[in-house]
């Protein structure tokens, strides 16, 4: 611990698993009050307590739970520096298969949830005069397209260009903004992916055959990256895409030597 994030107030969304609960274990190592908010309570509630968290209840598609959650931060700490976006689904399959359903699903929590918690944290942020920092979890899908994920890449890609306003509308309240783009992560979230593969581990081979430094990554790697974004050592970076992708979207893998 070195105390980076000495007497800020974060919320974390999707804090309960994944890599959610690695940045709210890292934020809570670096001196955070850490709000755990998910739309798994209990799991964030347990969680809560291991870290020195607090657990709020969120679904992030409902703008009211939102501004619920917004008020209870400046009414239990004062005030809100930080907010960090890591709720998200994801349903792959064919195109022409996807369903309304799934689709308005993937655009309620991983679009409009980005929404809703940027338009109502930055209200926090400015009454409570503070100088914050927004992380929205986006994905190497929301740089580029993917035939099998086309609903979570058209969403992901959302959140890219979001992230872009929200910081240039903020930038004169010295709050800032920026999209992480992972690669693939080791985490509950590629739970369902794996039960279409022999085994988890051939799932992970055949993504990290894909990523130049050969492997997937893990939700402590993420976790790290968004640290960096949220603290005082990014102070001049604002509404721009860190990728954390192990050099996968670099260039084109090598395919000219015969």
């Amino acid at each position: 611990m070195t105390g980076r994030l000495a007497d800020k107030t974060a919320i974390v969304t999707g804090g309960a698993s994944g890599v959610g609960k690695a940045t709210c274990r890292l934020f809570a190592e670096e001196g955070a009050k850490v709000i755990v908010a998910d739309v798994q309570f209990e799991k964030a509630l347990a969680f809560a307590e291991e870290c020195g968290g607090e657990a709020r209840l969120l679904d992030v598609s409902r703008e009211e739970q939102w501004r619920e959650l917004a008020d209870h931060c400046l009414e239990e700490y004062g005030k809100l520096d930080i907010l960090v976006n890591c709720a998200g689904i994801g349903r792959a399959g064919d195109f022409e298969s996807l369903t309304a359903e799934d689709w308005n699903a993937m655009v309620g929590v991983n679009l409009n949830g980005v929404f809703f918690g940027c338009k109502h944290c930055v209200t926090a942020m400015r009454k409570s005069g503070a100088k914050g920092s927004i992380v929205n979890v986006s994905s190497v899908a929301g740089l580029v397209g993917g035939e099998d994920i086309a609903g979570y890449s058209a969403t992901k890609g959302g959140v890219t260009m979001l992230t872009k306003s929200v910081a240039l509308a903020t930038a004169k309240y010295g709050i800032r903004c920026n999209s992480i783009h992972p690669t693939y992560v080791d985490s509950e979230m590629l739970d369902d992916v794996a039960e279409r593969f022999p085994s988890r581990q051939a799932m992970l081979d055949g993504m990290a055959s894909l990523v130049p430094l050969g492997r997937v990554a893990k939700p402590i790697d993420i976790a790290q990256a968004i640290l960096f974004l949220a603290s005082e050592e990014s102070s001049m970076i604002t509404g721009s895409p860190l990728l954390v992708d192990g050099g996968q979207l670099a260039g084109l893998p090598s395919r000219h030597n015969g």
